[in-house]
């Protein structure tokens, strides 16, 4: 018998729709913002936003997180499988999490559309460097973190990824025992 007084718990689909919601809305944001910076900032000097600390300046980063691997050649095959596992295991993850946790679903879905932000650039994006058509990673964003000490360049796909991770692994440190308990329902 259920609880007059307790709310009923949210059902799965709804936080499964709002997963696919922040997918949609953040993936859009992602490669509109790359395609304007590989218009209008692609072959210019750095745009500030605030002198000194916050510029808009076009990179490609033929690599990962901060260049690793940069140029290798096994770099892009490596890195697209890898982001699709990692699509994979977070599309079956909403089937476990609980519901009641919409920011965990929030998360999850800024993790899908960091890492399709990403691939979709690997996959399609290509500049010559050295004489070489090399397919890349637009980056755009750069912050000074200290006086003349930019972090690297960066983008809305990376900050969907830092930002879903650091709201997901915390969670799954506390509950992630239970998660592994429990089968999906």
């Amino acid at each position: 018998m259920t609880d007059p007084l307790k709310p009923p718990a949210p059902r799965r689909l709804s936080r499964i729709a709002l997963a696919a919601i922040v997918v949609v809305l953040t993936l859009t944001l992602d490669l509109w913002t790359k395609a304007w910076a590989w218009e209008h900032l692609r072959d210019q000097q750095a745009l500030a936003v605030i002198e000194g600390w916050f510029y808009l300046e076009f990179s490609f980063n033929t690599g990962s997180a901060f260049g690793l691997f940069g140029g290798q050649d096994f770099a892009r095959p490596l890195f697209i499988t890898v982001t699709l596992a990692t699509v994979v295991y977070m599309a079956a993850l909403l089937r476990s999490l609980p519901p009641r946790r919409p920011l965990v679903f929030a998360a999850v879905g800024m993790i899908i559309a960091g890492a399709l932000g990403n691939a979709h650039d690997r996959l399609v994006r290509a500049l010559e460097i050295g004489g070489e058509l090399r397919h890349g990673v637009v980056d755009f964003i750069l912050i000074h973190y200290l006086p003349n000490r930019p972090w690297p360049n960066f983008n809305v796909a990376d900050m969907a990824l830092v930002a879903g991770v650091a709201v997901l692994l915390p969670y799954l440190l506390k509950h992630g025992d239970e998660l592994a308990q429990k089968p999906a329902s």
